[in-house]
């Protein structure tokens, strides 16, 4: 892993030497960024020019800097441009926000710019960290009860529905969103940025607090092929974890539905 995520690290400093003066900050973020690249792993860069540029402006500085095949992702017209294409082979991925913006949508990248690296910089990289570097008590309770919010609400007997014969995607649905915000917790109880998904285990593996086996319980109720088991499973985890969190109105509510929802799903 350390001589692949070499590489690319020192691809996308060519890139970022490469574009022009406008930019000011370029931010190298992903497994590159972590240490931890290996062959399937692609360029994740955030490029920060001081004004807003258009798609097509981008586009342009994308082939200045030799990047082939590119195309664009998301939703269009908004501040932030999104180029991907190819350089020396190796998938890249540009995300052009104006500085205006990057100040304003900073949470929205936390943790991306919480283990970034500066490739190039007039300090506005270190300035950010310095701010992500507290996690406020207040958003973490905002998180906690929001990602609580769907647990109760119902009669518990209700869950049984998914169990129905054809109702998979129902049911697959409902676990993948449980599953998020049981994530969603753990990484706000420990005040932590909230990556995504990937490498789930690794990056909770140092967290202090949070349910025992987590990320094998998520896989086996997503893997399961019983649904009550599979429900089951994954409200016992929910259980677990509301029961590290502060209270709160949906938190407390959740506590007493879950605990009534295992219970129908064990009679079941």
């Amino acid at each position: 892993m350390r001589n692949r995520t070499e590489e690319l690290r020192a691809l996308a400093q060519q890139i970022a030497d490469a574009l022009p003066p406008v930019v000011e900050e370029v931010v190298l973020t992903g497994s590159v960024s972590r240490g931890v690249a290996d062959e399937l792993s692609d360029i994740e860069m955030l490029v920060v020019p001081a004004e807003q540029l258009d798609l097509a402006t981008c586009f342009e500085h994308a082939r200045a800097v030799g990047m082939i095949e590119l195309d664009t992702w998301g939703a269009q017209g908004t501040a932030a441009c999104k180029v991907f294409g190819y350089r020396d082979g190796v998938p890249t991925e540009l995300v052009w926000w104006p500085r205006a913006h990057a100040e304003e949508a900073l949470e929205s990248a936390a943790d991306a710019i919480a283990s970034g690296v500066a490739l190039r910089t007039v300090g506005l990289l270190a300035r950010w960290q310095a701010q992500l570097s507290v996690y406020p008590d207040e958003l973490a309770a905002r998180r906690i009860e929001d990602a609580a919010l769907t647990w109760g609400g119902y009669a518990p007997a209700g869950m049984l529905t998914l169990a129905r014969e054809g109702e998979r995607l129902a049911l697959v649905e409902r676990l993948v969103d449980d599953a998020s915000r049981v994530v969603k917790i753990v990484y706000a109880v420990n005040r932590v940025w909230q990556p995504t998904h990937k490498r789930l285990a690794a990056r909770t593996a140092p967290l202090p607090v949070k349910p025992e086996r987590l990320t094998e319980r998520i896989e086996q109720a997503l893997t399961e092929t019983e649904p009550r088991r599979a429900m089951l499973v994954m409200t016992e985890l929910q259980a677990e974890t509301v029961a590290l969190a502060p209270s709160g109105p949906n938190v407390d509510r959740a506590r007493r539905w879950l605990a009534e929802v295992a219970s129908v799903l064990r009679e079941a």
